[in-house]
């Protein structure tokens, strides 16, 4: 699964926009006070987390972005 699939079934599963954010997908504006997160990492590969007060908070790295996605899903699901 890549970010554009993931985006299309979070939206079929009626997750709540303000619930995520997805690098260069899905990003909601204005930005939510805190939500889950998708995005690439500067070095390679990707990182899913949360962001709360302000700040990014990685929950895990993955190598993949499909790896990344799935993550995202199953947190949101």
């Amino acid at each position: 699964m890549d970010r554009h699939a993931l985006e299309r079934a979070l939206r079929q599963a009626a997750v709540p926009s303000t619930h995520y954010w997805i690098e260069g997908v899905h990003e909601p504006s204005p930005t939510p006070t805190d939500f889950l997160y998708l995005r690439e990492e500067p070095g390679g590969g990707w990182e899913t987390g949360v962001y709360e007060r302000g700040a990014h908070e990685a929950i895990a790295r993955h190598p993949t972005e499909d790896a990344a996605c799935a993550h995202l899903w199953q947190l949101l699901n």
